[in-house]
């Protein structure tokens, strides 16, 4: 015994236990489990690097314009910060601060990481609501604010964004047409007959082209009905411009009455014109008069 104690004066060494298996097999797993999770992190959907797609610039234009209705263009370009697709958009059509028409404009342009994407949609709509509401704005005159408005979907990977827009353009107030007598003369054929040669004409102040369903008549030659019509039935006016309309009136004791020899001996006859110009959300009266001179005729 005294031989042991002096070959390890500490006594003998302690001895530590022995990992069991089941111990080495739970170490394992934990440490295959952690590998895994690793792994499985680096595998799962890229996530969006960057801030949202965001809307960069965007404009309206009228692509065309009549008196009640409108064609409005909106352009509009998206960037974004991973590859993604503008979907649609859903807008609102405003003329005057008032909303006058909804819709969905599919778009499906894609678009890439840095890049800006182009995109586009039209909206055709009546701007006027009614005739009073035409009459209203031709009196008002100036301009009135045509928008779109609404908000973009956008999609980026899983992710959906909302992007809201509005824009607007000015446009003139339309205005009213007028109707004019634009040239009238009489040729005196003999005592008791008179050809008048009226001109009526429908001035058209709009930049734009007027359409126009009829123009009625109704001519009086010293306060009796002569002659009744109607001209310019499914026609246009241009911009700025005048249309002219021809009517013929016969001033003879058939057409007139027993009388027409003095009346034409006085040399001026008293003539007075009304009736309708008709059109989309038209309907406007108008009445003119006058005095003809005669002319002796050849």
């Amino acid at each position: 015994m005294v031989d042991s104690l002096a070959e390890n004066p500490l006594g003998p060494a302690p001895r530590l236990p022995r990992m069991s298996n089941v111990n080495r097999s739970t170490c394992r797993l934990s440490v295959v489990s952690l590998v895994f999770a690793l792994l499985a992190g680096c595998a799962s959907a890229p996530v969006r690097s960057g801030g949202p797609p965001a809307l960069t610039a965007q404009e309206t234009a009228v692509v065309s314009q009549g008196l009640t209705d409108a064609a409005v263009r909106y352009t509009g370009q998206v960037t974004g910060t991973a590859n993604g697709v503008i979907e649609r958009a859903d807008y609102e059509l405003v003329s005057d601060g008032q909303v006058i028409k909804t819709g969905t404009a599919k778009l499906g342009v894609p678009f890439a990481p840095g890049t800006p994407a182009d995109f586009s949609f039209e909206e055709k709509s009546a701007y006027v609501k009614s005739p009073e509401d035409l009459t209203r704005l031709s009196a008002q005159g100036g301009t009135v604010l045509i928008a779109l408005r609404g908000t973009l979907v956008v999609r980026t990977g899983d992710t959906e964004d909302i992007l809201p827009f509005a824009a607007s353009r000015a446009v003139r107030v339309p205005r009213l047409p007028e109707v004019i007598v634009e040239g009238l003369d009489g040729a005196r054929y003999s005592p008791e007959e008179v050809q008048l040669n009226l001109r009526l004409g429908v001035r058209n102040p709009n930049p734009f082209p007027l359409r126009l369903d009829s123009l009625t008549y109704q001519v009086f030659v010293a306060d009796k009905p002569l002659e009744e019509g109607t001209v310019a039935q499914a026609d246009t006016v241009d911009a700025s411009a005048t249309g002219v309309y021809p009517v013929e009136v016969s001033v003879t004791q058939q057409t007139w009455g027993p009388g027409v020899k003095a009346l034409i001996a006085k040399g001026t006859l008293p003539y007075s014109v009304k009736g309708e110009v008709k059109g989309p959300m038209l309907q406007q009266p108008y009445t003119l008069k006058g005095d003809v001179k005669l002319n002796v005729s050849r």
